[in-house]
């Protein structure tokens, strides 16, 4: 497969790196004009094929646009410009409707999608919309792709911003609970280096867990927390604090600032 990149960031060097890593044999071009380091870096870590941006549509069988959403606009109006025949566009820009981007690209082959940053460690979770000119070789070429670098979930329009909410913003959430896990042991006694280890390892196992264990969530909850024991003291604050109503809260903001940038961008 023949995979161009438009825009050289951080979404853009996490999934060119899973695909690396899952020794993918797909050629690689990317276009990156505001940033000519990065694009050599790109080049000289991963291969990739430096490339204009006429001579990367041309050239390519899947283009995705890894361009921060203030850019989308500008972006789509060049693209429509050039021939698109027989090529699928998947757009990992958040906030930017499936709706929008086939109003601007007609007769057009387009996926929106939704990863997260663990696609540099093939271990992101994906939401991916199916437009209506998609044909079944291109949606597999799109899953082929993501499924590379994590897994993924075929999901309707509607519902993309709660998919950012959970999972897009997600591994955000669990950074921060982390830090403040590592300032909670250090208050407590413990070397930065050793609270850090120690949460670190922590959520590597619980993730681990999740992962393979095949069990609820809620059961493997309960298999830590044995009653009136120094997990259930843990948890009885984080629940009588309002723990899930913070999260309820802060998901919610989330998918209400993508229908904001949203309205933006139709605006």
């Amino acid at each position: 497969m023949n995979i161009g990149f438009i825009g050289g960031g951080n979404i853009a060097a996490a999934i060119i790196s899973g695909l690396r890593a899952a020794a993918d044999p797909c050629v690689i071009r990317v276009t990156e004009r505001p940033n000519a380091e990065k694009l050599k870096t790109l080049e000289k870590q991963y291969g990739v094929i430096p490339a204009e941006l006429g001579e990367l549509i041309r050239l390519s069988d899947v283009v995705l646009l890894a361009v921060k959403p203030k850019d989308v606009q500008a972006l789509l109006a060049q693209l429509r410009e050039l021939p698109r025949q027989g090529k699928l566009f998947i757009s990992v820009a958040a906030g930017i409707p499936l709706s929008a981007l086939e109003k601007y690209l007609p007769e057009t082959a387009v996926v929106r999608v939704m990863p997260n940053t663990a696609c540099m460690v093939r271990q992101s979770m994906s939401g991916l919309v199916r437009g209506a000119q998609v044909s079944d070789q291109q949606a597999a070429a799109a899953s082929q792709i993501f499924n590379a670098v994590g897994k993924t979930l075929w999901t309707q329009e509607e519902k993309m911003n709660a998919v950012t909410a959970v999972s897009g913003s997600g591994p955000a959430y669990y950074y921060l609970f982390t830090e403040y896990l590592i300032q909670a042991g250090v208050h407590l006694g413990l070397t930065e280096g050793e609270a850090e280890t120690l949460a670190r390892e922590t959520i590597s196992g619980a993730a681990k867990m999740l992962a393979e264990s095949g069990k609820p969530v809620s059961q493997l909850r309960q298999e830590v927390t044995s009653p009136n024991g120094t997990t259930y003291e843990a948890l009885k604050v984080f629940q009588e604090n309002g723990l899930a109503d913070l999260v309820d809260q802060a998901a919610a903001a989330c998918a209400r600032r993508g229908e904001e940038m949203l309205a933006e961008y139709v605006k």
